[in-house]
């Protein structure tokens, strides 16, 4: 085998040798906002283990995980990266993932594919936006946290105010597993060794407060604590999992990875304390759809059939589609025959690698927790399930709670038909990141791209510019408004044209009536007596409906209304289809300008997750928005969620202003809520602006 395969000795595929391997693995990711130092404390882990010779710099961009040309560029990391290192005859899987909050959507996944997920803090900084929610998704997922208190030997920092911050934040069960001592120049372990002295606490109070976090889980060891008054921490590895699976324990220790302290420390609780695949909460498989879909067991055993999950895709214009993936059950080989969900013919894996940053490993095979990389095959996806048993068709996870994009760019190629290759390449990147979504809209004939915010959009447009080599045009997208009426009215419009031969006629009398908001068309016969031959009724609606896809007074589709036609008039020659197309296109056109119409716009329900010190300055600003707040509440200590109706008009670059107001921490979500009348003032603007482009 490959020295970094994770094959071996294995004595079958589930045999006991393999069960062991298994038991050796620790699979981590790092999460946390911008700036905590997370690709840092990376490269620190890989110099400790010998796999790199010196750490890398992110300032210099030769950090193993942040390999990206845009990464280099921007010097934070934009995907979610992936190394593997061994400690202490263990294999650790790390997951180095982007903090920003545009990128949360590169982020979210790496909760899937492991057992622990290790927060870093900037000491700093202390808690932001990022964090907390990192931190609730991993609840959420049932894994076990770690916090990593980084950059201590920055200036001005004050731990023992930022410790009862974390404990505030996320709770008493935040204790520290370590401390800082002799001025920031070491650190001390307060669970195995409890010796000497730190910079703030007392070691054995801090020791103290462990045990008996721990020791609550299992009621035998509580009564040998109360009895005896110690437990050596030896015997509490049971405990100590169960602890950190139910989220009673989770342990904070303190790091600066650029001066390398407290790495080794860090290490040492990764092998010791962290779990295997055993030991972790079972992954969220669901069997079935919807409401009918049940549990189901992945288990960490070598020997059964396959079930592995896709958590992230590489678009490479070069290389193709890849797909990382985690393995759950069963061993991959190369030359595995495997299914992508519920497909019916299965692919071959031909090539297997591990990845180390830019760098594909090739392996044999991989067992549970091993996360691996298959390249070009077009049929996986992210959130795909692979598996080699056909009864598994219907597994899934369940899904991961991702915001909704809702910050907009029109785009266009800037050569004209490339139009076609501009939506396969914008499909790609789609297909990599679960919050960029991409649409043609009919009513505006816009190609619309979706993110999460105005740098998450920015990289893309440098994406398509520097990895495709695409040009394109941008602008905002074009607000979906839409007409109606408001009263009832009839219009009439003979069409009569005659040019030597035969002519053409079609004469048509035709009312409107408003209908409830939603409603949409009706469309009505009411001819009597023939006047209107019945095979040019659908000529009249095919017109009617013309008139309604293009609007009358602002140029938007026309809806909720009712169009009744009741009297017309045919000539047995010259009456054509064509006629009365023009005929009823033109009568609805004349009904409506008396119907006293109305401009509609859409209203969206928003919510807007805020510091609690800029809750004023968000009401205000969405109250100078013709927007309204309908209700608040508080989910994570020191956030207020903000809940109203806004008119979606007034929130174009709405991320910019709330990072003003928020210093970069707000984030929202809208959806669309209905449509209601427009000012006066802005109705007349657009019909201003429709003249003008229908004079042109």
């Amino acid at each position: 085998m490959a020295s970094d395969s994770p094959n071996g000795s294995r004595g079958g595929a589930g045999g006991p040798a393999a069960q062991a391997e298994i038991a050796k693995i620790r699979t981590l990711a790092l999460l946390g906002p911008a700036g905590a130092g997370k690709t840092s404390l990376i490269e620190a882990l890989l110099h400790h283990c010998g796999v790199i010779t010196a750490p890398g710099s992110v300032e210099k961009g030769n950090t193993v995980s942040d390999h990206d040309v845009l990464e280099k560029r921007m010097q934070h990391s934009l995907y979610a990266s992936l190394v593997h290192m061994k400690h202490q005859g263990l294999r650790i899987h790390a997951i180095d993932t982007p903090g920003a909050p545009d990128f949360v959507g590169l982020a979210l996944p790496a909760l899937e594919a492991v057992e622990s997920a290790v927060l870093v803090i900037n000491a700093q900084n202390g808690i932001e936006l990022m964090a907390s929610r990192m931190m609730e998704a991993a609840a959420q997922r049932g894994l076990t946290r770690l916090i990593v208190v980084n950059k201590i030997d920055a200036p001005g920092v004050n731990l023992p105010a930022l410790l009862e911050q974390l404990q505030a934040a996320f709770g008493r069960e935040c204790l520290p597993l370590n401390l800082p001592a002799g001025g920031g120049t070491r650190i001390v372990d307060c669970f195995f060794n409890r010796a000497g002295e730190s910079d703030f606490g007392s070691v054995e109070a801090a020791h103290r407060a462990l045990v008996e976090q721990v020791v609550e889980v299992d009621s035998a060891f509580v009564d040998r604590y109360l009895n005896e008054g110690d437990v050596d921490a030896s015997e509490l590895h049971a405990p100590l999992e169960q602890a950190l699976r139910e989220g009673h324990l989770i342990p904070v220790c303190f790091t600066a990875a650029k001066s390398d302290l407290g790495i080794s420390e860090l290490l040492d609780v990764v092998a010791k304390l962290l779990p295997n695949p055993f030991e972790a909460n079972p992954p969220k498989f669901l069997e079935g759809e919807g409401a009918d879909a049940k549990p189901l067991q992945a288990e960490p055993d070598a020997g059964k059939h396959v079930i592995a999950h896709v958590f992230k895709i590489n678009a490479d214009p070069y290389l193709g589609k890849m797909g990382v993936l985690r393995v759950h059950q069963g061993t991959l080989t190369r030359n595995s025959q495997l299914f992508v969900g519920h497909a019916r013919k299965p692919f071959r894996v031909s090539h297997l690698f591990m990845l180390q940053g830019k760098e594909h490993v090739e392996v044999d095979q991989a067992i549970p927790g091993d996360l691996v990389a298959i390249a070009k095959v077009e049929e996986l996806h992210f959130d795909a399930v692979l598996h080699d048993a056909q009864e598994d068709e219907h597994i899934h996870l369940a899904p991961l709670d991702f915001p909704t994009p809702v910050h907009g760019l029109a785009i266009s190629p800037s050569r004209h038909g490339d139009e076609q290759r501009l939506w396969e390449i914008l499909s790609r990147l789609v297909d990599e990141d679960p919050c960029l979504k991409v649409e043609h809209v009919g009513l505006t004939n816009e190609t619309l791209v979706y993110g999460l915010g105005e740098l998450h959009l920015r990289m893309l447009l440098d994406r398509l510019r520097d990895s495709y080599k695409f040009e394109v045009k941008t602008q905002p997208p074009r607000i979906a408004y839409r007409e109606t009426v408001s009263a009832p009215a009839e219009g009439h419009f003979r069409h009569k044209k005659q040019s030597g031969g035969a002519g053409q006629f079609g004469e048509v009398y035709l009312r409107i009536e408003p209908l409830e908001r939603g409603a949409g068309f009706e469309f009505r016969d009411e001819v009597k007596g023939g006047t209107i031959p019945g095979q040019f009724m659908p000529a009249v609606e095919k017109g009617v409906r013309q008139a309604l896809a293009s609007g009358v007074v602002a140029g938007y589709p026309l809806v909720d209304l009712r169009v009744v036609v009741f009297d017309g008039k045919h000539h047995s020659v010259d009456s054509k289809e064509v006629a009365f197309v023009t005929a009823g296109r033109k009568a609805l056109i004349a009904a409506v300008q008396e119907a006293r119409p109305l401009v509609l716009e859409p209203i969206v329900h928003v919510e807007i997750v805020t510091p609690e010190s800029a809750m004023g300055d968000i009401t205000g600003d969405l109250a100078a928005r013709r927007g309204q707040v309908n209700g608040t509440r508080s989910a994570v200590p020191g956030l207020i969620t903000v809940q109203g109706l806004a008119p979606l008009a007034e929130l174009a670059s709405y991320q910019s202003r709330l990072n003003a107001m928020t210093s970069g921490q707000g984030r929202y979500s809208l959806a669309l809520s209905h449509y209601e009348a427009v000012p006066p003032n802005t109705q007349a603007q657009l019909m201003a602006a429709h003249k003008v482009s229908d004079e042109e």
